[in-house]
């Protein structure tokens, strides 16, 4: 048996109290935080956590009996719970960075799509990958997400527009899972587009979804949660509300993209429907804000794609205030947010849209985790719950979002075991 102890850290943000619920309005300020702190684990499990006093007298009572005990030192550095990522598009081929000049000119991200670009682009070049050349691609997205602090995060299907491909993306996402240290939590999300061979028919696509897409999906238990992009000139409220129910029909919980270029109700939507989750929303109508707050519908917001799409951000501070639970994300994908860097969204997040350094830890720990069904096991330093923690080389927490743009993950610990450690990269010393 193996017994790790951190120990003496400057703070350990717990982030405790909302396993059952994610944290709203003042309580995302609340951070239950352990001044020189110490946290014990055992079998990939949280056993302790407290001051360093109390940590050392664990170790020393329960350290015995042959147990290998491993010491990390936390000196002057922080330990929070593993960072989660709740919305991604972690399994496509290729890249669109032209589109970066096409923006810079004027075009918008509709204007793009409309033209064959944008989502479609990255179908095409799905399409015509294999599960090697995916799970490559991919693999190494999931790798710098790991030295970023991420320990778990949602991936959606979405490049493939036709079941084949679709279940290509979904089958990649759970092997990751199988085989990577971050966990991958799968959504399928064929109705991300309406495919160039549907163009002229796309009530016709959505039936595919319905009836074609969604119960092989669910049958080979290859998602947790169905998604739809419930936009002007992509799926509307009616076809998007069929195809999330047919998903919770199949057992899919909904999620939604709402709201993300005009208002459209789907922050309304996703309230009738019981979504998990409303994602996007930079254009939520304040009825469609009080709703998802009355339905515990979660707002998992994406300040790196508002940042990226030169675009007015979500307004946080209005669904604080509302009592809505928020979470934060990259939005991973090759057009509008191409970055694996977490922390840089919850930099944006403080300095787009004014929310305070506490309330971005929790969007990033315990609420991001509700956002995919996980707060019972992650997202805080409690006894009981998997040890996904990383030690930030900072004195605390606030530090992380004023020194910004600068990767601060010091060590990353998954189930219990350290996955990755910045001091292993050497540099070269300056040749004389």
């Amino acid at each position: 048996m193996r017994m790790i102890h951190i120990r003496n850290a400057s703070q350990v943000v717990t982030v405790s109290g909302a396993s059952a619920a994610p944290k709203r309005g003042k309580e995302m300020e609340q951070l239950d935080i352990i001044e020189g702190g110490g946290v014990v684990i055992e079998e990939g499990v949280i056993v302790f956590v407290g001051e360093e006093e109390e940590a050392g007298k664990y170790v020393e009572l329960h350290g015995g009996n042959g147990k290998e005990v491993t010491v990390i030192p936390a000196e002057g550095k922080i330990v929070t719970p593993g960072l989660i990522d709740p919305h991604t598009h972690l399994v496509f081929a290729g890249s669109r960075e032209f589109e970066l000049n096409l923006r810079l000119q004027g075009a918008s991200y509709m204007d793009i799509l409309n033209a064959g670009g944008g989502i479609l682009h990255s179908t095409l070049q799905t399409r015509e990958a294999d599960e090697e050349q995916l799970l490559m691609e991919a693999g190494k997205r999931l790798d710098r997400f790991l030295t970023h602090g991420v320990t778990t995060i949602e991936a959606k299907s979405g490049y493939g527009l036709r079941l084949e491909d679709e279940l290509k993306q979904l089958r990649v996402a759970r092997t990751l899972d199988s085989t990577h240290p971050v966990d991958v939590v799968s959504t399928f999300m064929g109705a991300h587009a309406v495919p160039a061979e549907y163009k002229h028919d796309p009530e016709a696509y959505v039936r595919s979804v319905i009836e074609d897409m969604i119960p092989v999906v669910a049958q080979a238990g290859l998602a947790e949660f169905c998604d739809v992009f419930c936009e002007e000139g992509v799926f509307t409220v009616e076809q998007s509300r069929r195809i999330l129910q047919a998903g919770r029909e199949q057992g899919l919980k909904p999620k939604i993209h709402a709201d993300e270029i005009v208002p459209f109700g789907g922050a309304e939507l996703a309230a009738e429907v019981g979504a998990v989750s409303a994602d996007h929303l930079l254009h939520a109508s304040e009825a469609g804000i009080r709703a998802m707050a009355r339905s515990g519908v979660i707002a998992v917001l994406l300040p790196g794609t508002a940042f990226f799409l030169m675009a007015k951000p979500a307004d946080a501070r209005a669904m604080i205030a509302a009592g809505v639970p928020v979470a934060l994300s990259t939005d991973r994908n090759p057009g509008s947010s191409p970055t694996e860097s977490l922390p840089f969204m919850m930099n944006l997040a403080c300095l787009t849209m004014r929310m305070t350094p506490a309330e971005v830890l929790t969007a990033c720990t315990i609420n991001a985790a509700h956002a995919i069904g996980r707060g019972d096991r992650i997202g805080s330093i409690e006894v009981g719950k998997q040890a996904d923690l990383v030690l930030f080389d900072a004195p605390n927490y606030m530090y992380l979002q004023y020194h910004y743009a600068v990767n601060l993950v010091d060590t990353v610990i998954k189930k219990g075991r350290p996955v990755y450690e910045q001091s292993a990269h050497q540099f070269r010393p300056t040749q004389s």
